[in-house]
């Protein structure tokens, strides 16, 4: 078992920058996958960035050259660097941990955090 706490949510305008931050609990002598997801109400949630156990990262399309996801293995830290944002980034974010090597399906995470909240105004 593994639990997941998500920070750095906030209100920016577009073109500004957040960092979000997941810290790990629990179990973390075990290597996970990992990952960020988002959803906005009455959608699906959708994958946003994932990082496997030995570091390779996927981007969906939308995010590619503005968001980067990093680990910090000692300190049993996900982050997600969010450049350049824009109002259509607005959502729930959620981080994800897997037991697989690589992870990028929903259903390939068995472990979620709570979620923090960006909002990105025009």
């Amino acid at each position: 078992q593994v639990q997941l706490v998500e920070s750095g949510g906030g209100s920016v305008q577009a073109g500004g920058s957040l960092r979000l931050s997941c810290v790990a609990s629990g179990n973390t002598k075990r290597s996970y996958c990992m990952g960020w997801f988002r959803q906005v109400p009455g959608k699906e949630r959708e994958a946003v960035a994932s990082i496997s156990r030995d570091a390779i990262t996927s981007y969906r399309d939308s995010v590619k050259d503005r968001f980067t996801i990093s680990r910090d293995n000692p300190k049993n830290t996900l982050y997600l660097q969010m450049n350049d944002l824009k109002p259509e980034d607005t959502a729930m974010y959620y981080c994800a941990a897997g037991l697989n090597w690589a992870c990028w399906r929903g259903d390939e995470f068995g472990y979620w955090g709570q979620g923090t909240q960006v909002a990105v105004s025009s």
